[in-house]
């Protein structure tokens, strides 16, 4: 593309996200609020169920809240554009409205959006990136 629009948010940090959004998306219904044995003895079953102190979920919001405001606000346009909301040439447009969105809730608002792996990656691709070409 030849207008790649400079990211504030490293590649390596939005592809963690999607590495770790992934895992969270994948959580099960939680069957046994509190299940209150060893974990051990249940097959580690809860590891696998959405619960709210879930580490992976702490792991992707620490991330979010780590980063500074333009990170944070190159993240949520990242996710619109992949979520259709835009085009790769709707950029500035795209990020204008997400600061003026901005608030202190960005990762419960990504966390939320229950494809944010795959509109990240989308967003992504629009702008010529890849998660291929952080692991290279």
């Amino acid at each position: 593309m030849a207008n790649q629009p400079d990211l504030s948010i490293p590649l390596e940090t939005v592809c963690f996200i999607i590495s770790k959004a992934r895992e969270f998306d994948a959580k099960d219904e939680v069957t046994i609020p509190d299940p209150g044995s060893n974990a051990t003895d249940d097959d580690m079953r809860a590891v696998l169920e959405d619960h709210t102190n879930d580490p992976v979920r702490t792991e992707i919001a620490s991330t979010i809240w780590s980063l500074n405001e333009d990170a944070q606000i190159d993240l949520v346009t990242l996710t619109w554009l992949g979520r259709g909301d835009g085009d790769a040439e709707s950029w500035d447009e795209l990020r204008a409205a997400a600061t003026e969105a901005h608030n202190e809730r960005t990762a419960d608002y990504l966390l939320g959006i229950p494809l944010l792996a795959d509109y990240l990656e989308e967003g992504l691709a629009q702008l010529g990136f890849s998660c291929r070409d952080v692991e290279e």
